[in-house]
């Protein structure tokens, strides 16, 4: 199994104390956070991108780029791009560039995203928002994989014979598809053979197992070999300690700030308690053989071989967020590692580079954007 460490760069106020930090201060936390993930033995570091409150995360090109340069094995990932809201064509020149920039160590993970008020940013409908995902990856796809691209598109001006660079480093770059309750990213996923990654975070195991038995429904359907098929999944929260009082002490002040800020938004908590929270979440608060049961309960459910945990403190104390985490590395990673297998593909950089692929001269048409008609939902 492998772990990656994963922030959203939210900037809200703090859970305990209701002090917002400075912007600038609070990504050198992000600096700092990767920095430690590599020291610790992560094997990724992901930054989100979110485009309103209370988010920092807009740019992760620039993010990561900079993080490119601090660090040298950590591989560093996208969580999520949202497709649905940029041109492909940049974000292609971005994330190649970025290839370059960190050795090989890019790995995408592509979503719509959510939120009105991003798609209130950039013109983009809740009608239209599946079929600008779609668009958008066909379109990304094929400038990773070939040298000149010819594309009838809706939601942007069309290429012909249009050459982008730079080219990549690798060939192509490995993209997971991020999903937390649709349909239509998992059918988009299974289509190419993909491997996808669960959100995993604000609803018990239920929905989420079940999307994930549609993922594997589609990608035998597609026919692609079940052997390839990979899965990640998130986690709602984090905290290990020695014994599991000292863990609950530890994070109920977390808890119960969020759960106050939730209601203070008008939004409807789904666990009501610490103890609920971490019984039916994905959350990992406990001891180390506490977490490593729960992780393989949600094996049993999921299949997945990779795992993502905050890489941001979130209420606990520097402190406590670092010996957690080392905490982890330590006594739980390891276990994990020995018990559950590592994804079915080399984790090192995915490929060497090429002779460029030149595609043919006429024109192939419009980009297909089809989406599929969801099945009825699983019972």
């Amino acid at each position: 199994m492998k772990f990656l460490a994963i922030t959203l760069i939210v900037h809200a106020p703090h859970p305990v104390t209701g002090v917002r930090k400075p912007t600038r201060e609070r990504f050198r936390e992000v600096v700092d956070n990767a920095l430690l993930a590599e020291e610790l033995g992560f094997d990724g570091f992901g930054v989100g991108e979110r485009h309103e409150r209370p988010f920092l995360s807009s740019s992760p090109p620039v993010v990561l780029s900079h993080l490119a340069a601090l660090t040298s094995r950590i591989r560093l990932f996208t969580a999520v791009t949202t497709l649905s809201l940029l041109d492909p064509v940049r974000a292609y020149e971005d994330y190649a560039t970025l290839d370059h920039l960190s050795g090989g160590r890019l790995e995408l993970i592509v979503g719509k995203g959510n939120g009105s008020a991003q798609r209130d940013l950039f013109a983009v409908t809740a009608e239209d928002q599946w079929e600008r995902n779609a668009e958008s990856f066909e379109v990304f796809r094929r400038l990773w994989r070939e040298e000149r691209v010819t594309a009838r598109t809706r939601f942007r001006p069309p290429l012909r014979d249009a050459e982008v660079w730079p080219r990549p480093l690798q060939q192509p770059v490995r993209v997971w598809h991020g999903s937390a309750t649709s349909r239509e990213s998992v059918d988009l996923a299974a289509r190419h053979g993909d491997p996808l990654f669960s959100a995993n975070v604000s609803n018990p195991i239920g929905p989420y197992a079940e999307l994930i038995r549609y993922y594997r429904e589609r990608w035998a359907h597609y026919g692609h070999d079940p052997a390839a098929l990979a899965v990640g999944a998130g986690t709602a929260g984090f905290c290990a300690a020695r014994t599991s009082q000292e863990a609950l002490a530890a994070y109920r002040p977390v808890f119960e700030g969020n759960l106050a800020f939730q209601r203070s938004l008008g939004l409807d908590p789904v666990f009501l308690t610490l103890e609920d929270f971490v019984e039916r979440s994905s959350a990992l608060i406990g001891s180390p053989q506490q977490i490593v049961d729960k992780v393989h309960r949600y094996h049993a459910e999921f299949g997945h071989s990779v795992l993502h945990l905050n890489a941001d403190a979130s209420g606990l104390t520097d402190r406590q967020h670092r010996d957690s985490l080392a905490l982890f590395q330590s006594e739980v990673a390891p276990v994990l590692r020995r018990e559950i297998p590592d994804p079915p593909f080399a984790w090192g950089p995915v490929g060497a580079p090429a002779t460029p692929v030149h595609s043919p001269g006429p024109d192939p048409g419009p980009v297909s954007v089809s989406v599929p008609t969801p099945a009825p939902a699983e019972h």
